[in-house]
């Protein structure tokens, strides 16, 4: 296992799911960690989990992604009590809705803010840093970012962007030393899903799709490769594709 020994990360969508299992997993590796979510309740839980397994330091920050403040806070936070950052995890999203036609104003935003806006404002506050510790920024994509989707088109495109965008920025930022990796998960038995219906922790079977922990241990892996890039990461469930295409 490589090492993080004392890296700073700053990680949105901590307080539960992918999140959660990558606080850990960042944390096991030796990162200090700065957990952003909008549940501080839960984030505190998870913060102190954290500290008491790990022995590491995590702060919690508070706040919606969709709020260029949040982001702002976050990075402010790991360079005030860490010196500086090391690694950023855009994980935070959300789904809403699926029909186009039907989709409502609110939904439509929603995903937008949280998923396309979000992963900017992070992105854009913690480049000056990695730059400078020639860190590394993974981005949690999709199966839905990288193959047309029947349903939830929106939610699909804002994967599609967010895996463009990742891949654009390396390309920009790759010659000062930034890696930028994008983890492709198909379903992940997590609170995904939750606000329109039944959670993806509760429609799926241990072990029929992919676990937090699984795709956590893909960002440890690409947020730690010294000099090197894991560009893409995808983690299918092994039948995806005759169901899929």
């Amino acid at each position: 296992m490589t090492t993080l020994d004392d890296a700073a990360a700053v990680i949105t969508g901590a307080s539960s799911g992918i999140g959660e299992a990558t606080a850990h997993a960042l944390a096991e590796r030796g990162a200090n960690v700065v957990l952003v979510a909008r549940r501080r309740e839960a984030l505190e839980s998870v913060t102190a989990d954290v500290r008491s397994e790990h022995g590491v330091e995590a702060v919690v920050a508070a706040g919606d992604v969709r709020d260029a403040a949040t982001s702002a806070a976050a990075v402010e936070a790991a360079v005030e009590e860490f010196g500086g950052l090391d690694v950023a995890v855009v994980n935070a999203g959300i789904a809403r809705g699926s029909d186009v036609a039907t989709m409502t104003d609110e939904e439509y935003s929603v995903m937008q803010e949280t998923n396309v806006d979000g992963a900017f404002f992070l992105t854009r506050e913690a480049l000056p840093h990695l730059t400078e510790s020639e860190g590394s920024l993974v981005a949690v994509g999709s199966f839905a970012g990288e193959y047309p989707r029947s349903f939830n088109p929106v939610y699909a495109a804002t994967k599609w962007w967010v895996r463009g965008f990742a891949h654009s920025v390396a390309a920009q930022v790759g010659d000062d030393g930034v890696a930028v990796s994008v983890v492709n998960p198909s379903e992940v038995r997590t609170e995904f899903g939750s606000e329109d219906g039944e959670p993806f922790e509760e429609r799926f079977e241990p072990g029929s799709v992919t676990e937090p922990e699984e795709v956590a241990e893909a960002i440890a892996f690409a947020a730690s490769r010294p000099g090197s890039t894991a560009q893409e990461i995808d983690l299918f469930r092994r039948d995806k594709f005759a169901d899929a295409l």
